[in-house]
């Protein structure tokens, strides 16, 4: 009696003494960059940190959300806040609402963010006007374009967070430039930030999921295509696809490109870039690109797809912040539809290369890197271990 009352009073304090964690994702990338560090928080230190999920629902289409969470084997969120499908301002507005009333009720020891959305500027704003610890975890990144909506998020997210969590060294050299310094005082705060070089939670993920997509997809079969033999690309972003002389130029840089070599082109079609093509562009170009036999242009895929398909192409082509990533992570050159980029390493290293957004150009950048063979990759974003840091340092710091 005396072991089972004692049993039952260590798993009661233990339970009191957690320290909570509210995690604010909204966004595939984040769904998936969440994914490593609450697998480490289940499995080790589950006694120690109790992590409360809140999905904004900025991703409103199923496709792009419940995906993830079902094939990742996520935990579902506590609360999932719909907020998609409306303007930016009645988003972020909505967000800040809703997840004030769930701070008052769930009383969180810190909040962490990912990344770069309104999901995450959302949670630092949230954060810094309860006089939480804020986590920011991809923290330093700069493109140093301010019409980005992305790099005013990630800029202000910076400047309000306790812990920064940095992927490479060239990420702590930003913060340090902006005035930003990790301090040694016992409790961080945004006056006193806590600044670590962590490696990359998205290699983590890529590493652990690699291993599974082996077995769980045949989506190469079901595509047709060969290993090394297509390529692969993504286009979703605002700048891009909002503008339809630049979505025009990207489907007539694919028409020429899937013309001029034997390598097809596989496109995942996400729905807000789907939508713009059909409601600018007109209905030649349309025809013309869909009707090409070597553009093979799918659904959303899921995670695990996604992964075989990285793993296993000549060439990606987008303009992804975490795509650019994952080509390196799989050893893939890599062409950035973008002026800039946040990880400029892999520009200086000549993984990836940037490209404007001109049909000509993307022929031509593409076919360069598409005959190139001679790549190295450098260890830039550690070792595929961010998460057991990261959890450590969090919990040291709570």
């Amino acid at each position: 009696m005396a072991i089972l009352a004692f049993q039952i009073m260590e798993k009661y304090f233990s339970k009191m003494t957690k320290k909570r964690i509210l995690t604010v994702i909204g966004a595939r990338p984040q769904i998936i960059k969440s994914a490593a560090l609450s697998r480490c928080i289940q499995t080790r230190h589950n006694n120690q940190v109790e992590e409360i999920l809140v999905h904004t629902g900025q991703h409103y289409d199923k496709e792009m959300s419940d995906l993830f969470f079902n094939e990742l084997e996520l935990m579902q969120p506590s609360y999932n806040l719909g907020v998609g499908g409306v303007t930016d301002v009645l988003q972020l507005s909505r967000m800040l609402s809703s997840l004030a009333d769930i701070i008052s009720k769930e009383n969180p020891d810190c909040i962490l963010v990912y990344g770069d959305t309104n999901s995450t500027l959302a949670g630092a704003l949230t954060a810094s006007k309860f006089s939480i610890p804020l986590i920011h975890i991809e923290a330093g990144l700069r493109s140093y374009d301010k019409t980005m909506p992305e790099e005013v998020n990630r800029v202000l997210t910076d400047h309000l967070s306790a812990l920064l969590f940095c992927p490479t060294q060239s990420a702590i050299d930003n913060l340090k430039n902006e005035g930003l310094v990790s301090h040694e005082a016992e409790k961080a705060s945004s006056n006193q930030p806590k600044i670590f070089h962590c490696g990359d939670i998205m290699l983590d993920n890529s590493l652990y999921y690699s291993k599974a997509s082996d077995t769980k997809s045949n989506v190469l079969q079901e595509l047709g295509v060969q290993v090394n033999g297509y390529i692969l690309t993504t286009i979703h972003r605002k700048e891009n696809v909002d503008k339809s002389e630049k979505l025009k130029e990207i489907l007539e840089g694919f028409i020429k490109l899937a013309n001029s070599q034997t390598l097809p082109i596989v496109w995942p079609l996400h729905p807000r870039t789907k939508k713009a093509i059909y409601e600018t562009l007109n209905e030649e170009i349309i025809e013309e690109f869909f009707g090409n036999e070597k553009i093979i242009v799918t659904q959303p895929m899921g995670f695990l797809d996604m992964i075989a398909l990285e793993k296993n192409t000549r060439l990606i082509i987008t303009d992804s912040g975490g795509l650019q990533k994952e080509a390196y992570f799989f050893e893939k050159p890599c062409l950035v539809l973008r002026d800039n980029t946040e990880w400029i390493e892999l520009v200086r290293n000549g993984n990836a290369e940037l490209c404007e957004i001109i049909s000509s150009q993307i022929l031509s950048k593409a076919q360069s890197l598409v005959e190139k063979t001679d790549f190295t990759f450098p260890p830039f974003y550690g070792d595929g271990n961010a998460a057991d840091f990261i959890c450590e340092r969090i919990i040291e710091a709570l």
